[in-house]
């Protein structure tokens, strides 16, 4: 048996004063199951305790607009539905987050807030926290983060002429609107929706579009109709530039006044509806001139035969032969041991700033052009270099290639995990139990 969607549950579940109030009064409620995703559970406690960290994010976000109670709480069993799915997924395909992995999360996020991990412990205790939970907790976002990267992220493609379209739309833009101010609310509709089910998300997108037409607020519409992911924070998707939109919509909002509803109109995942909450004009790209370095070099690696003043004295041998007059390149082809520039004559090519290891980069920013330094030691082993050249390169083009190629990755990840997620949830078994005692 399969539900495709999660029913409202108001008739189900209390708001969350009230959930509040049955906790204090029955403690023993915490273990009560509410939901079954798949072969798992969701418990009241687990329910309570995603609730309040919804209502710590909405407030921290935006303290003046806040949903219903049992928009929160119906978003807070969502989430943990999803969640469930995405870990008995991520079982399934052996997707695991080693000890060393979650300690070394916990120590970013505490030196993130400028702690030790011991106060950061202290620090979650005082707001009530259990840190073995804490630490689960953490260790679940990574296996999610893995299982995304691994079904979604790393299977995205960007082509060259997607590419191109962007940059062009980007210069098309007329400057007023160069960035645009983006509301939306998603009816969505399961993978191979049947006719039934297209009209009836069709149905209530339209619903929507009348209860806006009649002046309805859109974000408030938004946490009543929208399925989207960010349907709690009334749809708003923030700034974006023209570019970063695919090429249909991009061209609806070019078209559109600021204030404009769009829509509905559909898509793979379902019924769209899209408010356009302003336009501004952003910044064009500016030169990026860049301080590059042409260099090679030739390295001897240091092991149980080979020590550090062995590996010194051939480089300064080396070396001599370079100033008497050896060509380096050949030299660097019979004994380099760094097997990707050697084959080249230990041709390093055009090194911009910060790509070299910083004592490589030291000894090369110190060597006058055309000179052979020295033998240096990194955690490579031991090098001499050569620099051949230096420039100021203009590196606008790339730099703007590069960033709408991350651009487009980044909407198409958003996109395709959406998607997959959907797919999840419509593929799996989901009862939210009417006996619960909510």
């Amino acid at each position: 048996m399969t539900r495709n969607r999660l029913p409202l549950l108001a008739g189900l579940l209390l708001g969350l004063s009230l959930l509040a109030a049955a906790l204090q009064a029955a403690p023993q409620l915490l273990d009560r199951i509410v939901a079954v995703a798949g072969d798992d559970v969701i418990t009241l406690g687990e329910l309570r305790d995603k609730a309040r960290e919804l209502v710590t994010e909405l407030r921290r976000r935006n303290p003046a607009s806040m949903p219903s109670e049992n928009q929160i709480v119906n978003k807070a069993l969502d989430e943990l539905i999803l969640e469930k799915l995405q870990l008995a997924e991520a079982r399934r395909l052996g997707i695991t987050a080693d000890p060393e992995t979650v300690d070394k999360a916990i120590r970013r996020i505490a030196e993130n807030n400028r702690l030790s991990v011991d106060q950061l412990r202290q620090a979650l205790a005082a707001e009530g926290m259990d840190f073995r939970k804490f630490r689960e907790r953490i260790r679940d976002k990574i296996i999610i983060s893995r299982l995304i990267n691994r079904e979604v992220t790393n299977r995205i493609q960007v082509t060259k002429s997607e590419i191109d379209q962007y940059l062009a739309r980007e210069a098309n833009a007329p400057d007023a609107k160069r960035e645009v101010h983006l509301m939306h609310i998603l009816v969505a509709t399961p993978d191979g929706a049947s006719p039934e089910q297209i009209a009836k998300a069709e149905a209530k997108a339209r619903e929507a579009r009348r209860r806006l037409d009649a002046g309805e607020d859109f974000a408030s519409v938004a946490r009543e109709f929208s399925d989207a992911r960010n349907a709690l924070q009334g749809g708003d998707l923030g700034w974006a530039s023209l570019g970063q939109l695919t090429p249909a919509i991009a061209e609806l909002v070019a078209k559109a006044r600021e204030g404009e509803v769009i829509g509905p109109f559909r898509s793979g995942a379902g019924f769209h509806l899209l408010k356009v909450a302003g336009f501004r004009g952003g910044k064009r790209a500016e030169r990026k001139i860049v301080p590059q370095t042409h260099v090679r070099h030739i390295l001897i690696r240091t092991d149980e035969v080979t020590s550090d003043a062995d590996a010194r004295q051939r480089l300064q041998q080396l070396r001599q032969r370079i100033l008497n007059g050896e060509d380096f390149a050949a030299l660097a082809r019979s004994h380099s041991q760094d097997p990707g520039s050697a084959i080249k004559g230990g041709d390093l090519g055009w090194v911009n700033p910060g790509t070299m290891v910083p004592d490589f980069e030291e000894v090369m920013n110190a060597t006058p052009e055309g000179q052979v330094s020295k033998p240096f030691r990194t955690r490579f082993g031991w090098h001499i270099l050569q620099v051949l050249g230096r420039r100021q390169h203009d590196e606008t083009e790339e730099a703007r290639r590069l960033a709408a190629k991350k651009a487009i990755r980044d909407r198409k990840a958003r996109e395709a995990t959406e998607q997959y997620l959907r797919r999840l949830r419509d593929e799996a078994y989901v009862e939210v139990r009417p006996d619960s005692g909510l």
